[in-house]
This record gives C-alpha cells, sequence and structure tokens, in this order.
C-alpha cells in the first residue's frame, strides 16, 4: 500500500512538474523565493500591529517567531526521521523531471518547509485578522497552497510533501492562533484586575 501510494506521488510529481516551461520558471522561482515576500510578511505585521496595542502587538510577534520556529523544526525532524530522497535526488525520477533551480536542496524532503510554514502564516494571521478583513484567509490559503506548487514546480518536492506540509502548518497555525488568543485574555484580565 505505501509502496503504491510512493509510485502515484512520483507519477503526480512528473505530470505537475513536467507541465512547466521556460516562460513561466521566473515566475515559479520568484515566487518561491522567501525573501521576497518580506512586504507581503511587513503588510501583515502592519495589520496586525493596528488590531492591538504596542505590547499586544509585541506579544503576537514573539508568538510568530515561535510558531515558525516550531514549525521549521518538527519540518526537519520528519525530513531526518523519514529520510525520503527529494525527487531530484531519486534515481527513476530525477532523469525525468525538470529542475528548475540552479541547485535541488538538502537530501530529504518529506515534508515541505516552505509548504508548512507558509501555510502556518496564512491559517494564524487569517483567524487572526478575519473580523476585519472577511475574506483575507482565503487569499492567504491561495497564497500558501501556491507556495506549495511552486516547490513542485522547481522539482524539489513531491505533491505528498506538500499536502503534508500545508496539513501540519495549518494546524500549527491554528495551535498558535488559539494560544495567541488565550495569551491575550489572560493579559487582559490581569490589567483590569491592576
Amino acid at each position: 500500500m505505501i509502496d503504491q501510494l510512493i509510485q502515484q506521488d512520483q507519477e503526480l510529481f512528473l505530470f505537475l512538474n513536467n507541465l512547466g516551461n521556460e516562460y513561466w520558471d521566473a515566475f515559479w522561482l520568484t515566487y518561491t523565493a522567501k525573501l521576497h515576500w518580506i512586504p507581503f510578511y511587513a503588510i501583515l505585521a502592519y495589520l496586525m500591529f493596528k488590531k492591538y496595542n504596542t505590547k499586544m502587538f509585541v506579544l503576537t510577534l514573539v508568538l510568530i517567531v515561535f510558531m515558525i520556529t516550531f514549525t521549521d523544526q518538527v519540518t526537519n525532524l520528519f525530513k531526518s526521521g523519514f529520510a525520503r530522497p527529494r525527487p531530484c535526488h531519486q534515481d527513476g525520477v530525477a532523469e525525468l523531471m525538470r529542475l528548475v533551480k540552479s541547485r535541488c536542496g538538502g537530501a530529504y524532503g518529506y515534508f515541505s518547509g516552505h509548504s508548512s510554514n507558509s501555510m502556518a502564516v496564512a491559517i494564524f494571521s487569517g483567524l487572526m485578522l478575519r473580523y476585519k478583513y472577511k475574506y483575507l484567509i482565503i487569499v492567504l490559503i491561495i497564497w500558501a497552497l501556491c507556495m506549495g506548487y511552486s516547490r513542485i514546480y522547481i522539482g524539489v518536492h513531491y505533491p505528498l510533501d506538500v499536502v503534508s506540509g500545508a496539513l501540519f502548518g495549518g494546524l500549527s497555525g491554528f495551535m498558535f492562533y488559539k494560544l495567541n488568543k488565550y495569551l491575550h485574555s489572560r493579559f487582559t484580565l490581569v490589567k483590569k484586575q491592576s
């Protein structure tokens, strides 16, 4: 059963990866680069800043740093624990795919850190800002799913890597959103009592 799932995952990867062409390569390489999204993250931070006072905003930023660190470290544990080679390191797949990046990356790819981190940010930010920006969570989830797809397009992750990363990232984002909400209510309660 597992062997069949892995084979289907490889076949789906090759199908999706080979849909790409040189006209779209630059777009997806730009999309997948984390540094290009700094202005986007700054806008999300500004929207959160408008929602809270300075102390609550700083608390939220600290939690976001913990969330990204947690998501990233668990992703790395899975990569080393499962030791599933990236498609660009996999014999029988590497010869049939398009590697758009100049290099393949680390040896193992299950599951995608880009996918988990972007979905964690999407769920956390979308839930935080949903009362003021009703459809923002939908936009953020689409952004995160495209981030996952970019990893397949450029040839460094299988679809299962991306889906697993997105599911874990979504769970992480939701848990940290709940923690943030709890801590804010505790600080507000303490402030009222003092």
